[in-house]
This record gives structure tokens, sequence and C-alpha cells, in this order.
């Protein structure tokens, strides 16, 4: 048995993608810095032939030993960076000890030498957080998929109101832990003198958990969710103790808050400085997967900043639907009523890739590729944002707080659109084309346009940029006109005539994306 499982070691199949990406990234490595790094002699490549055999060959032999080659289904991030590291190492001795016995006689650069064993580790590593940032990409659909509901659930107990001295008690306790502000705001939407409104302030599962199933119909959460960990946790159980239409109302620093009061502490120039450092500390580590475990087990989750597009996705991912939410001084209150069971309340990974459900040629759903340009869990807020902000020209938005400041940069110059490549290699896409729309925006087109749109591909370059439309209805017009040419001139040639007119646009007009 033991005997087996060294066998198992020393022979295994390799993930072949993974092999003839290693041999890529070594001869990317070779090139770039034989080609560019200042070197003594005239002929780089024939004089440093021999290392990069002998290179070559110890680091694909240190990658199988340290079963780099795995599929990344069966490997964690840390995983496989720590295989890396452990390769890199092993194969740094192997040409230690090389430069030692050979270097002198060959008159090699250790400098050389050590620039190329540097490349390789780097473009390994940016290999693997591209791979894996892939794998976490997440399907932005527009609802999250519902559990099978529990059946109709009201509140067990009719209300009764509490004693005169009780209810000032727990108003002055609701004051002294928030605010007279939020006290106003909390006492519009909950009758909090009612016995079946729940006040509580604790960042712990637990308290939750013990409560009875249906005993209130409103639960005040006062403890800030900046200072939480396991949030989507608690609205779960949350969302299971309530009854139909329950309301949770909950609160949050905002992370427009948390930067201004942070600037506040610092003189000018060095502020910055220390917000950038804050920033990737408390924004950045607990979003990416190679840092997220080691920020919570650091901090335990407290003193998060959350952005309030995160904190109302959040809520309904979880099943609830957001009635109203209120700034009252620092803090942002929400008040959200139980809507529906969801399937499950996990942590839900995001990485800068995200791919996006969207309608195709035929009718067909595919996934487009882009840069993430939104806050985490935006995705679930598509209802809410329509229904509350109306749409600009351009047919987005008027007011979008799921986009991040980064994001609208990349929008503008339509950076987030490149890994949609992705989906022209793979002939899902074309050049010129109308843009592949949600199945929520695809709805709000006429019965018409939608059987149009379906009997071509969408395209990277959409018509939009040649009449620049303003209106849903101009847009529609827009590309109507471009699809009735597809029909009447052919593919071809209308795309032709599009693309000049595109770039003219873009060129002399300095049209922008929204």
């Amino acid at each position: 048995m033991k005997g087996n499982k060294i066998l198992q070691f020393f022979f295994y199949k390799p993930y072949f993608r993974y092999l003839f990406v290693d041999i890529i990234l070594l001869a990317l490595s070779f090139f770039v810095v034989l080609m560019w790094f200042p070197l003594s002699t005239n002929i780089p490549f024939q004089k440093y032939d021999v290392f990069a055999i002998i290179f070559s060959v110890a680091w694909i032999l240190g990658g199988y030993f340290t079963h780099r080659y795995v599929t990344v289904k069966f490997l964690r991030l840390s995983s496989h960076i720590y295989r890396l590291l452990l390769c890199a190492a092993v194969v740094f001795a192997g040409m230690y000890a090389y430069m030692e016995i050979a270097s002198k006689e060959m008159h090699y650069s250790i400098w050389v030498l050590l620039t190329i064993w540097l490349f390789v580790l780097i473009f390994n590593f940016l290999f693997i957080l591209f791979a894996y940032a892939y794998k976490y990409a997440t399907s932005e659909d527009d609802e999250v998929e519902r559990a099978p509901e529990r059946g109709p659930q009201k509140v067990l107990h009719e209300p009764q109101q509490l004693d005169e001295h009780s209810a000032l008690e727990l108003q002055k306790i609701i004051i002294n832990k928030s605010s007279e502000k939020a006290w106003n705001f909390i006492h519009k939407y909950v009758d909090v003198k009612s016995t079946n409104t729940y006040v509580v302030d604790t960042d712990k599962v637990f308290n939750f958990q013990k409560l009875q199933y249906y005993r209130y119909d409103a639960i005040i959460h006062l403890t800030p969710l900046t200072q939480i960990r396991g949030i989507n946790k608690i609205f779960g159980v949350v969302n299971d103790k309530l009854p139909d239409n329950g309301l949770y109302i909950c609160c949050f620093l905002p992370k427009s808050v948390w930067k201004k009061n942070f600037l506040e502490k610092f003189p000018p120039v060095i502020d910055w400085i220390f917000y950038s450092f804050d920033f990737l500390f408390r924004r950045v580590m607990p979003k990416v997967m190679a840092t997220s475990r080691f920020y919570f087990d650091l901090t335990g989750g407290k003193s998060r900043v959350l952005s309030k597009a995160e904190v109302l996705g959040r809520l309904c991912y979880c099943g609830f639907e957001i009635i109203e939410e209120h700034k009252a001084d620092d803090m942002i209150y929400v008040v959200a009523r139980r809507s529906f069971r969801p399937v499950s309340v996990r942590k839900r990974m995001y990485g800068p890739l995200v791919k996006l459900n969207r309608v195709g040629k035929n009718g067909k759903k595919f996934m487009v590729y882009k840069f993430r340009t939104m806050h985490p869990y935006s995705e679930f807020l598509q209802q809410y944002i329509y229904d509350r902000y109306s749409l600009q020209e351009g047919g987005k938005f008027n007011h979008d707080i799921r986009v991040t400041t980064m994001g609208r940069f990349l929008r503008k110059y339509w950076l987030d659109e490149l890994p949609m490549f992705i989906n022209l290699f793979k002939g899902e896409m074309k050049f010129v084309g109308v843009r592949p729309l949600s199945q929520q925006y695809f709805n709000l087109y006429s019965q018409e346009l939608q059987e149009l749109r379906t009997q071509f591909k969408p395209g990277l370059l959409p018509p939009f940029y040649a009449d620049m439309p303003k209106t849903l209805d101009e847009i529609q017009v827009s590309e109507m006109k471009y699809l009735k040419l597809c029909q009447t001139q052919g593919v071809r040639k209308t795309d032709w005539q599009y693309f000049w007119k595109i770039v003219y646009t873009i060129l002399f007009k300095r049209a922008r994306s929204h």
C-alpha cells in the first residue's frame, strides 16, 4: 500500500495544458531577458542556449515532482502558489550549483541568470492568478436561485404593547447605540413598542439561531455590519426566523464616510499615501482569493469597509427586498423585507474577471467575459436599481451605485470589454454588431427588434457609436436600422460601413462609453 502511494507520487498523469503553458512562459522569459536586458555580448541566444535547455528541463522536472501540473479544481490557490515557490526554490538551488560549476567556464553573467529565473517565477505567478480569476468569475444573473418555500408562515403571537417605562428604556438604548436621527427613521417603519419587535446588538450568529421561528415580525440589528464576520450567514438565519414579509433593519458605515474620516486624520499628501495602504488592506485583501482568509484570521472581520452596493446586494442575495435606505449621521440604515428563501447564503468569490449571462444568436444564452467594474454582489441589485433610478442618455442607469471608481475609468475607455475577445475567438460574437444584452434589458425591447436581434451574432463594436442615440427608443431605432441593412445588403458589407463610422465618431467626435 505504501509502495503504491510512492509510485502515485512520482508517476501521475500531468495536466498537459499547464505543461504547455510552462514551456511558453519559459520561452517568453528567455526572449524578454536576452532581447532587452543590457548584455555585454552581441550573440546572447548563442551564449545562453545551453543554460536555457538545462534550466528549462530543471524547471519542468521541478514542476512535475512538486505536483504543479494538476488541474486548478483540485488545488486551492494557496497550494498552487506554495508549489510554485517550492519549485522555484529547488530550481534556484540547482541553478546556484550550476553557476558555481559552469558559469566561470561559460562566462555567464550571474545577474542575467537570476533575472531569467525571476521572470519565469513572475510570469508563472501571473498565470496562476489569471487562471484562478477565470475559475472564480461569477455569473451575474439578475436573481439568485430560489429554494422551495417553507409554506405560509405568519407571526406566532398577536402583538402587545410594552408599558411606557419599558418603551422609553428601549428608545434610550436605540438612541445611545445609534442616534436620534436613526431612531426617527426606524420608528417610521417598525413599531418598536410592539412585543413582536426584537432589538439586538450582537455580532454572533448564535444569538439569532436561538430565536424561536416566526416569533418576531421585525428584527432591529444595531451592530454595524462592518464589525461582523459572516454577514451572509446572519442574513440567512434572519431570513429563516422571520415570518412572511417580516422586516429586518440593519446598519453599516459606508465606504465614502470611511474614506472621508480616514483622510481627515492626516495632513495633505501623507493622507493619500496612508489611505492607499489602508485601501489595499481593508478593501482589496478581503476580496482577493489569495489573501481573504489571512485578512479575516488577522482581523476577525472587524472594521471592514463595505460599499452601499455590496450591503444591499448581499441582502437581495439572501432573500430580502430593499424597502428603504437612509443616512443618519455617518451610518446608513436599511429596511429590508423578507421576500423569498434563497438556495444558498454561502460566501461568493469575486475575482477581476466576470462572466455575464447574455442573449445571443437564435436566442441562446452564452457567457460574455469582462473585467469586473462593479462592487461585489451588485449583480443582485439589477431590479432595485432599475426601479429606483431612471435611464440616462445611452440607455444606462442615471445613478448606478454599483460601479466602482476604477470601473468608471475602465468603462469610459472600453477597457472592461477587452476579455470579450475570448467570445470573438470562440465564435459567439463578431467584431461589429449589436450589444449582447441581459435578459432583463432584452425584455425592454420591442417584440420585432427582439426577433431581429436573435437572427445575428452580437458584436464588440455596437452600431450605437455610429449615430450616438440618447434614449432607449432612439437606441432601438438605431439598432433596427443596422439590422435591416444586415438583412438587405449583407452582414459583411454593413459591418464594414459601420466600422468606419464608429472609428470616425470615436476619434473625431470623442465618443466615450457612459
